[in-house]
């Protein structure tokens, strides 16, 4: 079973994606916040990461800079796909630079959509 680290610090959409993933077969972790993002990524070794560009204390692109800099090239190159709402040029050319798959604005996918392109990106990277 692949696993998914979603990283939303809204409550309802993250147990709202968790709940369609789950239902998808996949294994699902949510982190609210970086830091704890970064243990769940240490710990359980995901094989795509969701990540939300707007979170309390750290953003997602400092989430990016800490994971590229782990020292365990496997977990460091772990695929993460933006999904925010936070649709900002700048923003965005800095998490590409940070390597993500893909940007993604939320309010342009529906739940099976994200899905799909989850399953793209993991079929991608294998």
């Amino acid at each position: 079973m692949k696993k998914i680290l979603l990283i939303e610090d809204e409550k309802i959409l993250a147990e709202m994606y968790q709940d369609k993933l789950t239902k998808t077969c996949f294994e699902v972790y949510i982190a609210t916040e970086p830091k704890e993002a970064l243990v769940i990524v240490k710990k359980k070794k995901p094989d795509l990461i969701v990540l939300d560009i707007l979170l309390p204390k750290e953003n997602g692109i400092y989430f990016l800079q800490r994971l590229r800099r782990i020292r365990n090239k496997k977990i460091a190159s772990i695929p993460v796909v933006a999904f925010s709402n936070f649709d900002d040029p700048k923003t965005k050319q800095q998490a590409q630079k940070l390597g993500i798959e893909d940007y993604l604005i939320k309010t342009n996918y529906t739940p099976k959509q994200l899905v799909d392109k989850i399953k793209y990106y993991l079929g991608k990277n294998n």
